[in-house]
Formats: C-alpha cells, sequence, structure tokens
C-alpha cells in the first residue's frame, strides 16, 4: 500500500535531530511543551499515527511517549488518549521587546471605550446564530453584495428608526466594519468629490483625525463648550464630524440652537455632517436626545456600531447615506474589503429582530446607570475636591482635576497601583492643553473588578503628589 498523508487523528509537527532516533523524538516532545508549542492538556497523536506520520517504528513513539510520561511531561490514561500534563510550566521565547497582552494587562482598568465585555450575551448570541444559519440559504454564505445583507439593513432601518429617531430607509444603509472603517470610506469618498476641509471637535479619538488626514483632508478644529461644538466657527468646511448626542470625550451635548445652526450651515452650503452616534442608546437622567440626521438625512451621514451596545470585537457598523452618497461609498466598500461577515450581519439581524438586541441594551442601561451612580457617589465622598461632569449618558465621565494636580502625574501614580486610566490631553487637538482631567470609562470593567477599581482611583485621586 502507497503511503499517504490523509491520516486520522490530530498533526503535529516535529523535526527530529540526531542519529538516535527515539532520542530525538523524546527531546522534540519536550522541547514543543517546553517552549509553548504544545500548551497543557493538548492531546498527542496516536502511537500509531505518529510513527505513519514520522516514518519511524511504532515501538519507537511509544517507548518516547512511555518515557516522557515516567519524567512527567505527559499523561495517560487506559482506554484514553495521551496527553500534555496538566502542571507542566512552559517558558515562551520572547519574540519582541514587549510583554503579551495579557502579561501586559492591569489588574484594573477604567479606561473609556469599552463596554463590560463579561456582559455579551452569549446564550442569546448563540441562538441567534443558531436560528439564522437553520433557514438561511447556502448561497448567503458566498460572497455578498458590499452594502450589507438585505436582512440586517431591514433589521437596521427599523430599530434606528424606532429607537434613535433616523429617518432610514434599508437601500441607504451600507453596512461596514465598525465606525472607524466607515470613516474612512466616507473621507475617501468626500475627498474624491473635491472636498478640501473636514472640521473636527477639538476634542476628539485621535484616531479618526489620524483617519481624515490620512485620506488627504485638511482638519478644521472647532471649539467645544457646554453647549458642544462651536458650530458657527464652520465657515468654509467642506464636512463636519461630529458627536452630537454626547460629545466624546467632553460628555456634552449638542444643545438645540447649535443644532439648527449646522443644519443651516449645511443646507446652505451644500456641506456634509458626519454624526457618530457612538453611544446612543445610554440615556440616564434625561430624555434620549435624538439623531440630528432626522433633521436633514440629504445632508446628514448617520453612523453607528454595536462596539459600545455588544462588544469592539464584534465587527458591524453601519452608515446610513444621503441618496446621492450611496453609490460612491458601496463602491468604495467594495475596493475596501468586499463585504463585512455574513455571519456577524445574519447573527445581528437576528439578534435585532427577535427582540434579544432591545432586552440587552435595556439591561446594561440600567447596570450602567448603577455603576455611574455607584462612581459617582464614591466620589462624593472620598474625592470631594475633584469636579465631575458628563454623567448624563453614555460610558464614562469627565474628572476635572483641582489646580496644582497635572493629569500626566495622576495617570502615572494609577498605573503604579495597578489602574489603568486616561487624561484628557491625548483627546486634544492642541499641544497646548491645560484643561487637567481625566477620561474615566465606568463601563470597561467586569463587575466583579467595578468595586475595586473604584476604591484604586479615589485612592489615587487622595493620594498627595510627590515633593518637588
Amino acid at each position: 500500500m502507497s503511503r499517504t498523508w490523509a491520516t486520522f487523528g490530530v498533526d503535529l509537527h516535529l523535526e527530529l535531530t540526531g542519529r538516535r532516533v527515539r532520542a530525538g523524538l523524546e527531546e522534540a516532545l519536550r522541547d514543543a511543551v517546553r517552549h509553548g508549542r504544545l500548551a497543557a492538556g493538548s492531546r498527542l497523536p496516536s502511537s500509531r499515527a505518529l510513527a505513519g506520520d514520522l516514518g519511524i517504528a511504532r515501538n519507537t513513539v511509544a517507548g518516547a511517549y512511555g518515557q516522557l510520561v515516567a519524567e512527567g511531561w505527559l499523561s495517560a490514561e487506559r482506554g484514553s488518549s495521551t496527553r500534555v500534563a496538566d502542571r507542566i510550566t512552559m517558558v515562551r521565547t520572547a519574540v519582541g521587546p514587549t510583554a503579551t497582552a495579557e502579561e501586559g494587562r492591569p489588574p484594573y482598568d477604567l479606561r473609556a471605550g469599552s463596554p463590560d465585555l463579561s456582559a455579551f450575551p452569549r446564550s442569546g448570541w448563540l441562538a441567534a446564530m443558531r436560528r439564522a444559519l437553520s433557514s438561511t440559504p447556502y448561497e448567503t454564505l458566498g460572497y455578498c453584495d458590499p452594502q450589507g445583507l438585505p436582512e440586517l439593513r431591514r433589521a437596521l432601518a427599523g430599530y434606528l428608526s424606532r429607537a434613535r429617531g433616523v429617518m432610514a430607509d434599508s437601500d441607504r444603509i451600507v453596512v461596514c466594519s465598525g465606525f472607524t472603517q466607515g470613516l474612512g470610506l466616507l473621507c475617501h469618498v468626500l475627498r474624491a468629490r473635491g472636498a478640501v476641509t473636514l472640521a473636527i471637535e477639538a476634542y476628539s479619538q485621535p484616531s479618526h483625525r489620524a483617519v481624515a488626514g490620512a485620506s488627504g483632508l485638511n482638519l478644521e478644529v472647532l471649539a467645544v463648550d457646554g453647549l458642544g461644538a462651536a458650530v458657527d466657527e464652520l465657515g468654509s468646511a467642506d464636512a463636519v464630524l461630529l458627536t452630537p448626542a454626547h460629545q466624546f470625550p467632553l460628555g456634552v451635548a449638542l444643545g438645540p440652537q447649535r443644532r439648527t445652526q449646522v443644519i443651516e450651515w449645511a443646507r446652505a452650503s451644500s456641506g456634509v455632517v458626519i454624526e457618530d452616534d457612538y453611544d446612543g442608546e445610554f440615556r440616564y437622567d434625561r430624555q434620549p436626545v435624538g439623531a440630528v440626521q432626522a433633521l436633514a438625512p440629504e445632508h446628514v451621514i448617520y453612523a453607528g456600531s454595536v462596539s459600545k451596545s455588544l462588544a469592539p470585537g464584534l465587527r458591524v457598523g453601519w452608515l446610513v447615506l444621503p441618496g446621492h452618497l450611496v453609490d460612491d461609498v458601496v463602491a468604495a466598500k467594495a475596493l475596501a474589503d468586499r463585504q463585512s461577515s455574513t455571519l456577524d450581519q445574519l447573527g445581528l439581524a437576528e439578534l435585532i429582530v427577535s427582540g434579544v438586541y432591545d432586552g440587552h441594551v435595556r439591561r446594561s442601561r440600567l447596570a450602567y446607570r448603577r455603576r455611574r451612580d455607584r462612581l459617582v457617589a464614591a466620589l462624593a465622598r472620598q474625592a470631594p475636591h475633584v469636579r465631575v461632569a458628563g454623567i448624563a449618558a453614555g460610558l464614562h465621565v469627565l474628572l476635572e482635576l483641582p489646580g496644582g494636580q497635572h493629569e500626566d502625574e495622576v495617570v502615572a501614580r494609577a498605573a503604579h497601583h495597578g489602574l489603568a486610566i486616561e487624561g484628557l490631553g491625548p483627546y486634544s487637538t492642541s499641544a497646548r492643553h491645560d484643561r487637567a482631567a481625566l477620561v474615566v470609562g465606568y463601563g470597561t470593567p467586569p463587575e466583579h473588578a467595578f468595586t475595586g477599581a473604584v476604591a484604586r482611583l479615589c485612592a489615587v485621586l487622595n493620594d498627595p503628589p510627590p515633593d518637588p
């Protein structure tokens, strides 16, 4: 019978060296375990399968396995497969100067930008995926419309209209892989259409500024005060990027008069407003602020994603576009990555249609409001010298530090205590940032770590700065 590699079992790549085959096999297995290529509990091929793969005698493999079991590297029970011993400690070879993500992760994390990932509705998502896959035709799993699956666009149109007041037509929705990709597509299209300048808020996401700059657009900075972005400064800008429902990171809402002003500017100048509604579902002390897009659907692009409502790892976002931009954005999407994940789109569509998504959002809203209340109460008791702002909505608050405290020093002290927080400075468009504050995300920690994270934050805020 001719030799074949189509054997049953698990594959295991080993390189044998030296003249003594069994000794070489034993050392190769030890090395694979020692350096983490074979993790604790990993199942090894049967002696027959590995002997066939390596072209050596089965007795040689059985003898090597027996020796490594005796040494404690492997474990084997009668009637069961041979596995790497559970108590083996692996020594990983350093790949570069940085630590692994797990090693570099702080014990407590109050950085903004993420929800509580431990609250992701796993059972609901699994059930939605099961229902979606059981009913979808096989053809849906192939290459599909870069605009997005009709099932998800219809579900989003209904949800956004009902929950956020968006004038949403499924034919005007483009599904993308999160807001950052959507912004990149928009900047590319606007630049190709002759746009030169994009206005941005003075405090904003650095990554968004980088995306816009990479497209070739010039950036014009709008001041931000207690009423949101100063849209009267738009001037000759071709487009503007705003977070009107909950300015990031200052936390204020765009005032009614300024909403009217930005729409008047767009109509008068044929300008485009990009509305980033990044955490629109989470409102606590006021009625939900509706989308600006509803005031002028032909001038406002509404953008959203599930990064805050579900998880950033689920790369699904959407753009609700004016009719004259749909074809160009779809063409740009087709060039960027052809289409977003079909499976994720099917699952999200089913999650929305079934009502599970609404239920999850309502539960999350209640949980985050309780967290916010606990955080604000703890700060009032233990750090009354810190002013808390931007608490009416969202997943973060702004803590304004008293005079004499520098945010970089507070951030460094927090890191020393195992707490990750961010200052306001990195979000500023100006190098001369003189507003000392912290951006604290209360959605990030899992529930079991939230109390400890808040306690450490209060301790850091009360920790006197080092002597000069």
